[in-house]
Protein backbone atom coordinates (compact mmCIF):
# COMPACT_ATOMS: atom_id res chain seq x y z
CA UNK A 1 0.00 0.00 0.00
CA UNK A 2 2.98 2.37 0.63
CA UNK A 3 5.48 1.32 -1.69
CA UNK A 4 5.83 4.70 -3.18
CA UNK A 5 7.61 5.69 -0.04
CA UNK A 6 10.33 3.08 -1.13
CA UNK A 7 10.16 3.41 -5.17
CA UNK A 8 11.78 7.03 -5.15
CA UNK A 9 9.41 8.46 -6.95
CA UNK A 10 9.17 11.57 -4.64
CA UNK A 11 12.39 13.60 -3.13
CA UNK A 12 10.86 14.39 0.37
CA UNK A 13 14.51 14.99 1.79
CA UNK A 14 14.78 17.18 -1.38
CA UNK A 15 11.42 19.00 -0.62
CA UNK A 16 12.36 19.48 3.22
CA UNK A 17 16.18 20.84 2.09
CA UNK A 18 14.44 23.59 0.00
CA UNK A 19 12.49 24.64 2.64
CA UNK A 20 15.33 24.57 5.26
CA UNK A 21 17.00 26.99 2.01
CA UNK A 22 13.86 29.22 2.47
CA UNK A 23 13.82 29.27 5.43
CA UNK A 24 17.89 30.31 5.89
CA UNK A 25 17.86 32.90 3.63
CA UNK A 26 14.32 34.64 4.72
CA UNK A 27 16.04 34.68 7.93
CA UNK A 28 18.90 36.47 7.23
CA UNK A 29 16.68 38.82 5.19
CA UNK A 30 14.03 39.54 7.30
CA UNK A 31 16.76 39.79 10.47
CA UNK A 32 18.62 42.65 8.21
CA UNK A 33 15.61 44.24 7.17
CA UNK A 34 13.72 44.23 10.79
CA UNK A 35 17.07 45.70 12.33
CA UNK A 36 17.00 49.17 9.82
CA UNK A 37 13.19 49.37 10.46
CA UNK A 38 13.36 49.35 13.84
CA UNK A 39 16.45 51.72 14.01
CA UNK A 40 13.93 53.83 11.23
CA UNK A 41 11.48 53.26 14.58
CA UNK A 42 13.29 54.28 17.10
CA UNK A 43 15.41 57.59 14.91
CA UNK A 44 14.70 61.11 15.34
CA UNK A 45 14.48 61.69 12.01
CA UNK A 46 10.40 62.30 11.67
CA UNK A 47 10.64 60.58 8.24
CA UNK A 48 12.23 57.30 8.65
CA UNK A 49 10.02 57.35 11.74
CA UNK A 50 7.14 57.64 9.79
CA UNK A 51 8.12 55.48 7.00
CA UNK A 52 9.38 52.62 9.59
CA UNK A 53 5.76 52.88 10.97
CA UNK A 54 4.08 53.09 8.18
CA UNK A 55 5.73 49.63 6.34
CA UNK A 56 5.60 47.75 9.69
CA UNK A 57 1.43 48.24 9.74
CA UNK A 58 1.07 47.96 6.50
CA UNK A 59 3.30 44.95 5.74
CA UNK A 60 2.18 42.76 8.73
CA UNK A 61 -1.50 43.26 8.45
CA UNK A 62 -1.65 42.08 4.90
CA UNK A 63 -1.99 38.30 4.22
CA UNK A 64 1.54 36.51 3.62
CA UNK A 65 -0.22 35.00 0.61
CA UNK A 66 -0.84 38.02 -1.00
CA UNK A 67 2.78 39.08 -0.32
CA UNK A 68 4.37 36.13 -2.12
CA UNK A 69 1.44 36.18 -4.88
CA UNK A 70 2.67 40.02 -5.55
CA UNK A 71 5.71 39.40 -5.48
CA UNK A 72 5.56 36.84 -8.27
CA UNK A 73 2.64 38.45 -10.49
CA UNK A 74 3.82 42.22 -9.67
CA UNK A 75 7.75 41.98 -9.70
CA UNK A 76 7.94 38.89 -11.85
CA UNK A 77 5.09 38.51 -14.44
CA UNK A 78 3.89 42.57 -14.75
CA UNK A 79 7.78 44.17 -14.41
CA UNK A 80 9.82 41.18 -15.30
CA UNK A 81 12.13 41.65 -11.86
CA UNK A 82 13.61 38.29 -11.65
CA UNK A 83 16.51 38.78 -9.11
CA UNK A 84 18.55 36.31 -11.23
CA UNK A 85 20.10 36.06 -14.55
CA UNK A 86 18.61 32.66 -15.05
CA UNK A 87 15.53 31.89 -16.68
CA UNK A 88 14.97 28.71 -14.64
CA UNK A 89 10.95 29.64 -13.23
CA UNK A 90 12.48 27.32 -10.12
CA UNK A 91 15.04 29.75 -9.32
CA UNK A 92 13.03 33.12 -9.75
CA UNK A 93 10.19 31.89 -7.84
CA UNK A 94 12.28 30.62 -4.99
CA UNK A 95 14.26 33.86 -4.70
CA UNK A 96 11.06 36.25 -4.92
CA UNK A 97 9.25 33.85 -2.37
CA UNK A 98 12.52 34.70 -0.02
CA UNK A 99 12.22 38.46 -0.65
CA UNK A 100 8.34 38.15 0.43
CA UNK A 101 8.90 36.25 3.07
CA UNK A 102 11.67 38.59 4.47
CA UNK A 103 9.76 41.42 3.76
CA UNK A 104 6.60 39.80 5.95
CA UNK A 105 8.54 38.65 8.84
CA UNK A 106 11.08 41.40 9.23
CA UNK A 107 8.35 43.61 10.37
CA UNK A 108 7.83 41.23 13.42
CA UNK A 109 11.30 41.22 13.80
CA UNK A 110 11.43 45.16 13.41
CA UNK A 111 8.40 44.56 16.97
CA UNK A 112 10.79 42.27 18.43
CA UNK A 113 14.15 44.49 18.21
CA UNK A 114 11.95 48.07 19.37
CA UNK A 115 10.84 46.04 22.47
CA UNK A 116 14.34 45.12 23.12
CA UNK A 117 15.38 48.90 22.66
CA UNK A 118 12.75 49.86 25.19
CA UNK A 119 14.56 47.99 27.70
CA UNK A 120 17.82 49.08 27.05
CA UNK A 121 18.05 51.97 30.41
CA UNK A 122 17.55 55.62 28.97
CA UNK A 123 20.04 56.25 31.14
CA UNK A 124 23.39 54.29 29.11
CA UNK A 125 21.78 56.33 25.55
CA UNK A 126 22.17 59.62 27.19
CA UNK A 127 25.77 58.95 28.51
CA UNK A 128 26.53 57.88 25.46
CA UNK A 129 25.89 61.05 23.53
CA UNK A 130 27.27 62.97 26.68
CA UNK A 131 30.41 61.50 25.17
CA UNK A 132 29.81 62.47 21.65
CA UNK A 133 28.47 59.43 20.20
CA UNK A 134 26.19 59.82 16.94
CA UNK A 135 22.29 58.65 16.75
CA UNK A 136 24.00 55.59 14.85
CA UNK A 137 27.24 54.76 17.32
CA UNK A 138 24.65 54.55 20.22
CA UNK A 139 22.47 52.65 18.31
CA UNK A 140 24.96 49.97 16.95
CA UNK A 141 27.47 50.07 20.09
CA UNK A 142 25.37 50.20 23.14
CA UNK A 143 21.56 49.66 22.55
CA UNK A 144 21.29 47.14 19.69
CA UNK A 145 23.94 44.61 21.35
CA UNK A 146 21.49 44.63 24.51
CA UNK A 147 18.15 44.55 22.74
CA UNK A 148 19.76 41.59 20.50
CA UNK A 149 20.21 39.68 24.13
CA UNK A 150 16.67 40.26 25.56
CA UNK A 151 14.95 39.26 22.52
CA UNK A 152 16.42 36.31 21.90
CA UNK A 153 13.47 34.35 22.48
CA UNK A 154 10.80 36.45 20.44
CA UNK A 155 13.16 36.40 17.64
CA UNK A 156 13.27 32.35 18.26
CA UNK A 157 9.10 32.87 17.63
CA UNK A 158 9.80 34.69 14.68
CA UNK A 159 12.05 31.91 13.00
CA UNK A 160 9.37 28.93 14.15
CA UNK A 161 6.71 31.09 12.33
CA UNK A 162 9.18 31.40 9.60
CA UNK A 163 9.61 28.09 8.63
CA UNK A 164 6.27 26.93 9.18
CA UNK A 165 5.29 29.80 6.84
CA UNK A 166 7.32 29.03 3.78
CA UNK A 167 4.66 26.51 3.24
CA UNK A 168 2.71 29.59 1.82
CA UNK A 169 6.14 29.26 -0.92
CA UNK A 170 4.00 26.54 -2.81
CA UNK A 171 1.54 29.32 -3.98
CA UNK A 172 4.30 30.26 -6.88
CA UNK A 173 5.41 26.90 -7.82
CA UNK A 174 8.48 26.97 -5.50
CA UNK A 175 8.89 23.29 -4.96
CA UNK A 176 9.40 23.36 -1.17
CA UNK A 177 7.71 20.33 1.07
CA UNK A 178 4.35 21.89 0.75
CA UNK A 179 3.93 21.20 -2.55
CA UNK A 180 5.12 18.20 -2.03
CA UNK A 181 2.33 17.02 -0.07
CA UNK A 182 -0.36 18.42 -2.03
CA UNK A 183 1.01 16.26 -4.87
CA UNK A 184 1.51 12.91 -3.07
CA UNK A 185 -1.90 13.55 -1.32
CA UNK A 186 -3.62 14.04 -5.31
CA UNK A 187 -1.71 10.77 -6.75
CA UNK A 188 -1.52 8.66 -3.40
CA UNK A 189 -5.38 9.29 -1.86
CA UNK A 190 -5.45 6.00 0.24
CA UNK A 191 -2.27 6.90 2.34
CA UNK A 192 -3.71 10.37 3.34
CA UNK A 193 -2.66 9.72 7.06
CA UNK A 194 0.68 8.83 5.94
CA UNK A 195 1.32 11.44 3.83
CA UNK A 196 0.12 14.26 6.49
CA UNK A 197 1.67 12.40 9.77
CA UNK A 198 5.17 12.39 8.11
CA UNK A 199 5.07 16.15 6.12
CA UNK A 200 4.00 17.13 10.15
CA UNK A 201 6.72 14.93 11.61
CA UNK A 202 8.76 17.08 9.35
CA UNK A 203 8.49 20.25 10.06
CA UNK A 204 8.07 19.21 14.19
CA UNK A 205 11.82 17.90 13.66
CA UNK A 206 12.73 21.76 11.67
CA UNK A 207 11.24 23.64 14.88
CA UNK A 208 10.76 21.50 18.04
CA UNK A 209 15.01 21.45 17.99
CA UNK A 210 15.38 24.98 16.83
CA UNK A 211 12.90 26.38 19.69
CA UNK A 212 14.75 24.56 22.48
CA UNK A 213 18.23 25.41 21.18
CA UNK A 214 17.26 29.55 21.42
CA UNK A 215 15.69 29.02 24.26
CA UNK A 216 18.81 27.59 25.95
CA UNK A 217 20.33 30.39 24.26
CA UNK A 218 17.86 33.32 25.41
CA UNK A 219 18.53 32.09 29.01
CA UNK A 220 22.49 32.39 28.71
CA UNK A 221 22.85 35.81 26.79
CA UNK A 222 20.00 37.47 28.93
CA UNK A 223 20.66 40.62 30.09
CA UNK A 224 20.70 40.77 34.15
CA UNK A 225 18.92 44.06 35.04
Amino acid sequence: MFDFLDSGQYDVLGAFWVTVQLTFYSAIGSLVWGTVLAAMRVSPVPLMRGFGTTYVNLVRNIPLTVIILAASLGLFQTLGITLTGSDDFKVIGFRLAVLGLAAYHATFVCEALRSGINTVPVGQAEAARAMGLSFFQVLTLVVLPQAFRSVVAPLANVLIALTKNTTVAAAIGVSEAALLMKEMIETESDALFLISAMFAFGFVVLTLPTGMLLGWVSKRVAVKR
